[in-house]
């Protein structure tokens, strides 16, 4: 069975991109699932797939947390993986797309793990925003909190890999975006403005858009309700695949596990020495043929 993926809220989970990508698991709050019924919940998980990668948001609330930490705790397991991600919700959404794409190629769980922090840096992920006042996830100048209280104002902002923050006009550029080929997911709030359509999906040479529901934390995320949010991602299952792979395997010197990159995605523990690491950025410049799955 591939390794499990699982998340914090359902609206993380995208629809698939084939028949063969599986779902994730929905670990829930503490106030909608007693803590007996979670530790139940996760138990199965690791009867049926043996290993879980569990990906949740840094503004996830404490609780919440804390939850995940304690059923992992009392199960005692170290195939329980948890995966703190500083992307905004709907990047979130596309990473564990991605993960569940990869869980069903012929990597370890370490690897498919590991590889969480690897697809962070390839995800264009932002919004178009109404207001910057509430913005506190990327850094907004005193004359930027000023321009946010003319009426009419938008402001395009990435939050990563690279924060950025642009005030949308006639004569102003758009945001640096990614420089390879990429598909645009977008979610739209209460906002009805076509501008991440006309004017960023060009700049940024999109491939192909698709449409989302707004994730339910976008709001408080990104401190309005008047947003559209976008994300750019790799939709390619084979570039993926070779990104991935192309990285140099160690084994984690605390638990054992097998992980790509800097840090194990099971015990978080880091890799030493630094210098032994494998930098995939030429991968996307290939252009042979993977066969990903089995």
């Amino acid at each position: 069975m591939p390794t499990a993926i699982a998340v914090t809220s359902a609206d993380l989970v995208l629809p698939p991109t084939d028949q063969q990508t599986p779902t994730a698991a929905l670990l829930q709050a503490p106030e909608d699932q007693t803590m007996d019924l979670a530790i139940s919940d996760m138990h199965v998980l690791l009867e049926q797939h043996g290993y879980v990668v569990a990906v949740y948001s840094a503004g996830l609330p404490a609780a919440h947390e804390r939850r995940l930490h304690s059923v992992r705790s009392v199960l005692e397991s170290d195939r329980i993986a948890l995966l703190k991600v500083d992307l905004p919700p709907l990047g979130i959404a596309v990473l564990v797309r991605q993960l569940r794409q990869l869980s069903i190629c012929d990597f370890s769980p370490g690897v498919v793990a590991s590889a969480a922090r690897l697809l962070t840096h390839y995800i264009h992920a932002g919004a178009l925003l109404n207001s910057v006042t509430k913005l506190d996830r990327v850094p907004v100048s005193l004359k930027t909190h000023a321009k946010s209280w003319v009426p009419g104002s938008q402001f395009a902002v990435v939050a990563g890999p690279n924060p950025q923050l642009v005030k949308v006009g006639p004569a102003v550029e758009p945001p640096s975006g990614p420089e390879f080929g990429t598909h645009l997911l977008i979610a739209k709030g209460q906002s009805q403005s076509d501008w991440v359509h006309k004017t960023l999906a060009p700049a940024w040479k999109v491939q192909a858009i698709q449409e989302a529901t707004l994730p339910s934390d976008s709001s408080r995320w990104w401190g309005t309700g008047k947003l559209v949010e976008f994300a750019a991602y790799l939709p390619d299952i084979s570039v993926l695949y070779q990104l991935v792979a192309s990285v140099r395997r160690e084994n984690c010197h605390w638990c054992g596990m097998e992980l790509i990159g800097d840090r194990c995605g099971f015990c978080s523990s880091p890799l030493p020495p630094p210098e032994n690491r494998m930098h995939p950025g030429s991968v996307l410049n290939q252009g042979a043929a993977v066969q990903p799955r089995s």
